[in-house]
């Protein structure tokens, strides 16, 4: 990661300068009836306030969005499990240190080992990986390079996903590419609670502040 990261092109908005709208476009995020559950509500747990903030400069867009992300996090037909995965896997292929960083705390959440999240930026080909979380990460390489899966992966996937769920892999892609292209576009920087979790490089800025040191 970049010593002096390049100054935001959109300049996040500090929470208690947030228009009013954005209560709507906060709440837009927690669907009404969720299959899956919502992260803990814990004041230590890093919040990502900048891409909020980013949001916030458009509080129409950002409720719109957050009703298409509120069901991709929590109603949608997929296990937790394979949300991860898929989210994180997005990241790796576009460099979204950002969305990285947020989902690498969500997929402890769902019990994905600190092993397997480096292996998801190593890609499908990484050792360990069954059959179908190798197609489900190659359904995302996939998607992003040419916005189609093959008929090989999509018999992987197939083996194990409904018509429903193999619906919600494609939206899913489609939601974090969206984001980590506003994430890499807009220039958001990692919020100060977020640099100490594990990058894409599998290391922390603390970690390379003892290197340094």
């Amino acid at each position: 990661m970049d010593a002096t990261p390049d100054p935001p092109r959109i300049s996040p908005l500090p929470p208690h300068d947030w228009p009013v709208e954005m209560r709507g476009a906060m709440a837009a995020l927690r669907p009404e009836h969720p299959r899956h559950p919502f992260p803990p509500r814990d004041p230590s747990r890093p919040k990502g306030q900048n891409a909020l903030g980013m949001l916030a400069r458009h509080p129409v867009l950002a409720e719109a969005y957050h009703h298409f992300a509120g069901h991709v996090l929590f109603s949608t037909t997929l296990s937790v499990r394979q949300r991860e995965l898929v989210v994180l896997r997005v990241a790796a292929v576009r460099q979204s240190d950002y969305e990285w960083r947020q989902h690498a705390i969500l997929a402890g959440d769902a019990g994905i080992t600190e092993d397997e999240v480096a292996r998801v930026a190593e890609g499908p080909e990484a050792p360990g990986w069954s059959p179908f979380e190798r197609g489900l990460l190659s359904a995302v390489d996939e998607l992003v390079a040419d916005a189609d899966i093959s008929e090989t992966t999509w018999q992987a996937i197939a083996a194990e996903l409904d018509e429903q769920q193999r619906m919600d892999l494609v939206f899913t892609v489609g939601a974090y590419d969206v984001l980590a292209m506003a994430f890499r576009t807009f220039r958001v920087a990692v919020d100060d609670d977020l640099r100490s979790c594990t990058d894409l490089t599998g290391g922390t800025e603390s970690d390379a502040a003892l290197h340094q040191a």
